[in-house]
């Protein structure tokens, strides 16, 4: 078969939880199938790391779709075009977006319908874009994968979708500990200078905006630190997204926002050795379709305090410490909790490098190319 896949988030040193889906699964899934041809799309030049074997056939695709009138023009004109001109039997898209102009099966993975949730936290046009074409790319997919099973019961009871059209494929986590290894370590104050390798830090990661909730966490670690007096740090690792004007002021006014450090570009490595270091991963978003950082906190020995809403429960189960995401008061004390119970610390700890073994990258690559092998 000749199968494409969109990895248009497949970019060097920018992986996010989308890219990291497709880029874990997907260099997994081609090994796996070597007898099948795969057609990589992207939406700009790619990095040659990305082209995970033989079998692997990159094509980069004008224009690069990062707004909704360029993701109309690539995915129902460009990407058809691609589809026909090299006889595509499959096409699989692991972020959400389908073609709505093309006969060619597809598999479409849905992370999260957030927007559906929290409109007011996506900009105007791609809330719109999101609203519009979402419920008829689920209709138009001949399968969907759903990547937690809270997500999965969204599609259901959001746009009617049959809920044996959807697979529940978990997201994993890659041995970290195992890269770290394999790397020089770096003393954390030459990953930046702002950090102490003497003071313990709460630590945040994903690209910030509205829904990571990185408002909420700033100011319960302002109340954190008034309340309790502590020597503890935080640390924002991610991109600064999109509509933070809100938090920006908020941070220029803290009483401690020389305790807060922001760290938008980094290596992996670099970013994993910060998390294996921290006290704790806090996680308040608003809305999440599985939430990785959650596991890979879980994986190094970090505890975890995370919201007690959509995929965030299901995902941190009873190895975590769970908060409505909306009251500032639970999330200070959840971290004080932290720093005062270390019997309950180490329980956490204990409990989620057990908890986040039942996420592998592996299996979930197997249940993809299972997916695919219905359509040979």
């Amino acid at each position: 078969m000749k199968i494409a896949i969109n990895t248009r988030f497949l970019l060097k040193n920018k992986i996010e939880g989308i890219g990291m889906f497709t880029q874990e699964i997907f260099k997994r899934v081609v090994q796996l199938m070597p007898e099948h041809e795969f057609y990589f799309l992207f939406d700009r030049a790619h990095d040659e790391s990305f082209v995970f074997a033989k079998n692997v056939i990159p094509i980069t695709i004008s224009p690069p779709a990062r707004h909704p009138v360029l993701w109309y023009i690539w995915f129902e004109h460009a990407i058809p075009k691609v589809l026909k001109k090299h006889h595509i039997d499959l096409f699989i898209s692991p972020d959400g977006f389908g073609s709505l102009s093309t006969d060619v099966p597809q598999i479409v993975t849905i992370h999260d319908l957030g927007f559906e949730h929290y409109p007011e936290h996506t900009p105007f046009l791609v809330r719109h874009f999101y609203l519009y074409f979402t419920p008829k790319y689920c209709q138009k997919a001949s399968k969907l994968i759903a990547v937690s099973n809270a997500t999965k019961q969204d599609i259901i009871s959001k746009y009617g979708v049959d809920e044996n059209k959807i697979s529940i494929v978990f997201n994993g986590f890659e041995d970290s500990r195992e890269i770290i290894n394999n790397e020089q370590a770096q003393s954390l104050s030459i990953i930046d200078k702002r950090i102490s390798d003497k003071t313990p830090y709460f630590i945040f990661i994903g690209a910030v905006h509205p829904r990571k909730n990185v408002l909420n966490l700033l100011k319960a670690f302002e109340l954190f630190k008034q309340t309790f007096t502590l020597n503890y740090q935080l640390l924002i690792v991610g991109r600064n997204a999109w509509m933070n004007a809100e938090l920006e002021t908020y941070y220029q006014q803290m009483k401690y926002k020389n305790d807060v450090i922001w760290i938008e570009n980094i290596e992996r490595v670099d970013l994993l050795q910060l998390l294996q270091n921290a006290f704790a991963l806090c996680y308040p978003s608003w809305f999440e379709g599985f939430g990785i950082p959650i596991i890979e906190a879980m994986s190094l020995g970090v505890p975890v305090i995370t919201s007690n809403t959509s995929s965030m429960a299901e995902i941190a189960a009873n190895a975590g410490i769970l908060v409505a995401p909306d009251n500032i008061r639970e999330i200070a004390t959840a971290m004080h909790l932290l720093t005062s119970d270390n019997p309950l610390r180490q329980d956490l700890i204990d409990k989620g490098k057990i908890r986040a073994k039942e996420f592998d990258w592996n299996k979930s690559a197997l249940q993809v190319v299972q997916l695919i092998k219905t359509y040979e």
